[in-house]
């Protein structure tokens, strides 16, 4: 397993690949992304802290893209960076091993045989997660050599290379629904010394021909967990997935797991990163004429001085809950005051705390959003305050999640899909 091809930090990947310098600059940028990891306590000591010390992201990664233009101009600007071109290398290091997300596709395009270069308009259609939020997920899901792992959402195969490393490569099933991507990551991968099954498909049905599994891990968000994950696990197996609604502000975790008697049970943990949607679900999303017009406040219907607070950030449960009970909400994050749009309807709510305590509430539109946080939160605290609830899995199209018992229940219905018909208000 750790002796596997490729696993050498110092192997070159490729023959155009291969310059000491770069090599050298290679191993710096990664042992100081896992330093700096584990100086936030998002890495243990452990095997997924090894495969990052091992696994070379610019051979998964040998192009990426940067945008050269500001985030409200129109079109957008790109440019494609290539690990070949030394000119190139040092912007595309710190790209790779910044820990923030990797940009590597723009407009569903094919991955090989691009050529580096500016490009203008079109959207950023694959990337690779953060490194940080992957990395814990990966803890959690306590890989361990030898086991089974059906890595759902190939990308940038990152998550893949790290359970080949773990697991061993004939132990792991990557799959994708763009083509272009599998493509590539067999490529890049096979560059690793790395050969699992690569496999081009509808992730919702995961991949029968290579179940059960010992753990199945999703890197996009899901309105609901598909039942084909359920029933393709192995006895003590684990699936994970990112479960969100139609706005990206509060994620949560879905968690499912098989006993040994072939029961499944699932849970919802609300956290504070989640990954981004695939393929089919549409996000709300507040546009900046929008957040212009929240942020000017000279149209607010209602304006409120209260002593009561909302519901701290950290009440993650709450939010999560919030999300599905009252649903198209979306939080402006960037904000240093709680800042609620409602894009479909364009009602919005600002709360901003004064030195003595008192809450000073701004809103317009035809959604009480301060109402509505008030009603939720006495049913979340009524409930225990919970941050993990129960996730009840039925078909495809019964899945609720709960929490609290009896006539303090809190629950809600998953939907069939996270489409909204909306438009973003503008």
């Amino acid at each position: 397993m750790h002796s596997a091809p490729g696993t050498d930090p110092i192997r070159p990947a490729s023959p155009k690949a291969a310059t000491a310098p770069a090599v050298r600059g290679s191993v710096a940028a990664r042992e100081a992304m896992v330093a700096r990891l584990e100086e936030t306590g998002t890495l243990r000591p452990g095997r997924v802290r090894d495969a990052l010390r091992a696994v070379r992201r610019e051979v998964l990664m040998p192009q990426a893209y940067v945008r050269r233009s500001p985030a409200r101009e129109r079109p957008p600007r790109w440019d494609l960076l290539d690990w070949v071109e030394p000119a190139d290398r040092e912007e595309l290091l710190a790209v790779l091993y910044g820990g923030e997300s990797v940009l590597i596709q723009h407009d569903g395009e094919r991955i090989l045989g691009r050529v580096r270069g500016p490009r203008s308009g079109g959207v950023i259609t694959s990337m690779s997660s953060v490194v940080g939020m992957t990395a814990g997920l990966l803890q959690d899901l306590d890989l361990q050599e030898g086991r089974r792992v059906l890595d759902v959402g190939t990308g940038a195969a990152v998550t893949a290379a790290i359970a080949c490393w773990i697991c061993g490569d004939r132990n792991v099933v990557t799959m994708d629904r763009d083509a272009h991507l599998t493509e590539a990551a067999r490529v890049r991968l096979a560059d690793l010394g790395y050969r699992p099954a690569v496999v081009a498909g509808d992730g919702a049905a995961g991949w029968p021909d290579g179940a059960p599994y010992d753990r199945i891990f999703v890197s996009y968000a899901v309105p609901r967990v598909p039942r084909a994950w359920a029933d393709q696990l192995a006895p003590g197996g684990r699936a994970m997935a990112t479960l969100s609604g139609t706005s990206p502000s509060w994620p949560g975790l879905a968690i499912v797991t098989a006993t040994a008697g072939g029961q499944v049970r699932g849970e919802v943990r609300s956290v504070e990163f989640g990954h981004r949607p695939g393929h089919d679900f549409e996000r709300l999303f507040i546009s900046a004429e929008f957040l212009a017009r929240i942020e000017a406040g000279e149209n607010a219907s209602r304006v409120v001085h209260t002593l009561t607070a909302p519901p701290s950030d950290e009440a993650r449960g709450f939010w999560l809950a919030l999300d599905h009970l009252s649903p198209g909400l979306v939080r402006n994050w960037s904000a240093d005051h709680l800042v609620i749009g409602a894009p479909v309807c364009g009602s919005w709510l600002t709360a901003r705390v004064s030195g003595d305590g008192r809450w000073s509430l701004a809103a317009d539109g035809p959604r009480d959003i301060w109402k509505e946080i008030q009603k939720v939160a006495a049913r979340w605290r009524a409930a225990g305050e919970p941050s993990v609830y129960r996730l009840h899995l039925g078909d495809d199209h019964q899945q609720w999640v709960s929490a609290g018992t009896g006539a303090t229940e809190l629950s809600w219905a998953l939907p069939d899909s996270a489409t909204t018909h909306g438009r973003a208000a503008s």
